[in-house]
């Protein structure tokens, strides 16, 4: 028999952790991850749809990090887990930091606050951004309830950085001018 994608166990409101414990669909910890995998799935957008090869690759870079940080957010902390899950580290936030000196060097230095827009993949990449935001935002919550990694929120942080910077660096590639915030 092939393999289901349904399992009918969720139907209920209830879903399991790495390591078996059944919590509720509105639990903190699923709001986390579940956060995350949509700011994938954001992630995945703009990466089909930008014309840069450099942000392309690094976008995809991201996917998998961002997948990382979902599995470390869906292992329960109280169950001693079977099988070896991967790790984020230092390096994943040093990547954002060298990506986001790179791009700001190219950038005309930023006088304003900038509204999101101009052109839709510069859309795009400022909606990922603002449910980066949110995940870090879920994921603290959760880091005052219940274990988490520290690097967790600092990636998630960095990468809302990144974020921005991609978004006025495509901006720059595409010749489509920050919009400035007027008072």
């Amino acid at each position: 028999m092939a393999f289901r994608i349904y399992t009918k166990t969720g139907d209920k409101g209830y879903t399991s952790l790495i390591g078996g414990r059944k919590v509720s669909k509105a639990d903190i910890r699923i709001d986390a991850y579940g956060t995350v995998d949509e700011l994938n799935a954001h992630m995945g957008l703009c990466r089909d749809t930008l014309k840069d090869e450099k942000s392309r690759q690094t976008l995809l870079r991201i996917q998998h990090h961002l997948f990382v940080v979902g599995a470390q957010l869906a292992a329960d902390p109280e169950k001693d887990i079977k099988m070896e899950l991967p790790v984020l580290g230092k390096t994943e936030v040093v990547l954002l930091e060298n990506e986001i000196d790179r791009m700001d060097e190219l950038l005309p230095p930023l006088k304003s606050f900038i509204l999101p827009g101009g052109h839709p993949h510069i859309s795009y990449i400022h909606i990922a951004r603002t449910v980066c935001r949110r995940a870090e935002r879920c994921t603290v919550l959760l880091a005052e309830h219940a274990p988490v990694s520290s690097e967790i929120p600092q990636y998630l942080n960095r990468l809302s950085d990144y974020l921005f910077v991609l978004a006025r660096y495509t901006g720059m590639l595409y010749k489509v001018d920050d919009i400035p915030w007027e008072k």
